[in-house]
């Protein structure tokens, strides 16, 4: 049975935090597609440049946490940011922890799981400068580049995008199993 993976993102991802595990994930099997606020196409960062385009395959209003195996949220700091005010992407996020799904989230990522009350209590990473914040939500912050707790994967920054990939697929494999 083939894995489903939803991507969630928006304008200011972090290019290989997106684009890394997508194709890692998508050699592995996996059926991938990516949710954004709308329609029309979204557009890396790579740090604070422009960089690559992509065109969602569904908007986040659309997407249904039933329909799918694991969660990627990657980062930026631009892209979290924004997603964190987004009442539907906060409740997909939820909606995806709640049914015990595989969730990950890399470099400024967790502030959506921050936002939806999901690191209490678990082993979390992240880019350094949210890290402060992920204690205050009650996370356990361990300085490893890949962080697996159950079902929530998270991970530092774009160096560590395909370990990140292969530890979701593990986790969203260890589900289905």
């Amino acid at each position: 049975m083939q894995t489903k993976v939803l991507f969630m993102a928006s304008n200011g991802f972090e290019q290989d935090e997106l684009f890394v595990p997508l194709e890692r994930l998508r050699a592995a099997g996996c059926l991938v597609k990516v949710a954004a606020p709308s329609r029309e196409p979204i557009r890396a960062t790579v740090l604070d440049d422009p960089g690559e385009w992509i065109m969602p395959d569904l908007t986040i209003d659309e997407a249904e946490a039933t329909d799918w195996d694991a969660l990627l949220l990657p980062g930026g700091l631009i892209n979290p940011d924004h997603l964190r005010t987004n009442g539907t992407a906060v409740a997909l996020v939820r909606a995806f922890v709640a049914a015990g799904k595989a969730v990950g989230a890399i470099c400024h990522g967790p502030w959506l799981l921050i936002e939806a009350d999901a690191v209490r209590g678990k082993r979390v990473t992240g880019w350094r400068s949210i890290c402060t914040d992920l204690r205050n939500a009650g996370g356990l912050v361990d300085d490893g580049p890949v962080v697996s707790d159950g079902k929530l994967v998270t991970a530092v920054g774009p160096a560590d995008s395909a370990a990140f990939a292969d530890a979701l697929l593990e986790a969203a494999r260890l589900r289905k199993a």
